[in-house]
């Protein structure tokens, strides 16, 4: 069910599959992994003798069509890893960033309590020592509970891995008029058992862009109102980044949460500010497609 829609080289030279048939892709909902190798005493303890290479292939969970045309995709559920032993030091989130052209960045909100040292805006680019093929871009917010980078890493190669087999059965605008499909297709596949995912537009336009982009992410419960002819989820979580290509962190301009939606239109946003925890719900309307499998 898996197939590579396009292969980058360490140099981030396209040598199979395309950008084009990638961001079709994902715009047709598919799931997203991505493969990378590196080697230990590169990437993971540049003070070891082992040249083991490793191979990684992680999941994203949060995946953007920017502008009909740019493709990215956010790690939305990993803790920090310590290989080859556990988990790092301290509880985060690791919301890992990777454009189709193999730039990519982090934000890391931390989540075990400890008081801020710094305040949010440009910080000092430092790099880890030793690691010539990390490059470091910029960096942002360094002491406070949300910092972030974004960087280049030269993996030896970047496999973007789809899972196609997501079929769009209801697509309506923002006031839940419908474009295609019917809601009679999507509880049928409902009822039966089937996942579900949305494609939401305009989701982050607020941030500060009027960049066109549609963001999807998987969804849990669901619910239909049989006699009101209503239907509704709650998300997986998500991350919201300010529309641009390539897409990037930079101070303020991305936070995350979950969504609530439903197919008259009404979204719930449930935010998270990354610098204080601090909860909020933010009532929107958008257009959505629903996806089911």
């Amino acid at each position: 069910m898996w197939r590579c829609a396009m292969e980058l080289n360490e140099a981030r030279q396209v040598t199979s599959g395309s950008a084009e048939t990638l961001v079709a892709a994902l715009g047709r909902g598919a799931d997203l992994r991505i493969g990378t190798t590196f080697r230990h005493n590169e990437h993971i303890d540049t003070t070891s003798d082992s040249n083991e290479l490793i191979e990684e292939v992680a999941e994203f969970g949060v995946t953007y069509v920017l502008d009909g045309r740019w493709a990215a995709g956010i790690m939305s559920l990993r803790q920090p890893i310590d290989l080859p032993v556990g988990f790092g030091p301290r509880p985060s989130m690791s919301f890992f960033l990777y454009n189709q052209d193999g730039q990519q960045a982090i934000a890391r909100p931390f989540l075990d309590g400890q008081p801020a040292t710094g305040a949010p805006g440009p910080s000092p680019n430092e790099p880890p020592a030793n690691m010539p093929r990390y490059h470091c871009l910029d960096s942002w917010d360094a002491g406070t509970n949300a910092p972030s980078h974004n960087f280049i890493y030269d993996f030896g190669v970047f496999r973007y891995c789809v899972r196609d087999d997501w079929q769009e059965v209801l697509a309506h605008d923002a006031m839940g008029q419908v474009l295609a499909g019917s809601l009679a297709d999507l509880t049928e596949a409902f009822v039966s058992g089937c996942e579900l995912k949305v494609g939401v537009s305009g989701l982050c336009s607020d941030l500060g862009s009027g960049l066109r982009h549609e963001l999807f992410v998987q969804a849990g419960p669901g619910y239909h109102y049989t006699e009101q002819r209503l239907f509704m989820v709650g998300t997986h979580p998500l991350v919201r980044v300010r529309p641009a290509i390539p897409l990037r962190y930079q101070s303020g301009n991305w936070d995350f949460g979950w969504l609530f939606a439903r197919t008259d239109g009404h979204v719930v946003y449930r935010r998270f500010d990354p610098y204080t925890l601090r909860c909020s719900d933010h009532e929107l309307r958008c257009a959505v497609r629903w996806f089911v499998r």
